[in-house]
């Protein structure tokens, strides 16, 4: 479990300071980077979500009151919060991440992009196999 949360740490670190290196306002770069994080975790529930319709094919109507959109984007929005905003636990990581060789920072900042790009094809492939349904059948 440790192991973990130091991987969801990293995550937030390799974020953070992409931030910090690209843009002008850097005083943002941690709430810019848990947007990132919170992000990608929504996609991913996303395309978990259309997996699911598309192997189902089953059709619904989701909107943002429904429970089943707003409790698991709730829980996100709260974790970000808990986990990065309301404690500066985040600042003891950016620090010991930073002491990290550059070899090895290297590797895992190769890692994390390759989260994102697996995230973002993943969604885009749902996209995909949802678009090659005839829904017509279906309703």
């Amino acid at each position: 479990m440790k192991d973990l949360k130091r991987a969801y740490y990293y995550l937030f670190y390799s974020f953070y300071r992409f931030w910090e290196k690209t843009s002008c306002l850097k005083f943002l770069s941690d709430w810019k980077s848990v947007v990132c994080i919170g992000t990608l975790e929504i996609w991913f529930i996303l395309s978990l979500g259309i997996y699911y319709t598309v192997i189902t094919k089953d059709v619904t109507d989701l909107s943002f009151k429904m429970p089943i959109v707003f409790v698991p984007f709730l829980i996100i929005v709260l974790t970000k919060y808990f986990v990065f905003v309301h404690t500066d636990v985040w600042k003891d990581y950016v620090k010991e991440f930073d002491k990290l060789p550059k070899e090895q920072n290297r590797k895992g900042s190769w890692i994390v992009f390759a989260i994102v790009v697996f995230v973002i094809s993943n969604l885009i492939f749902s996209f995909y196999l949802m678009s090659q349904i005839d829904w017509s059948k279906y309703r």
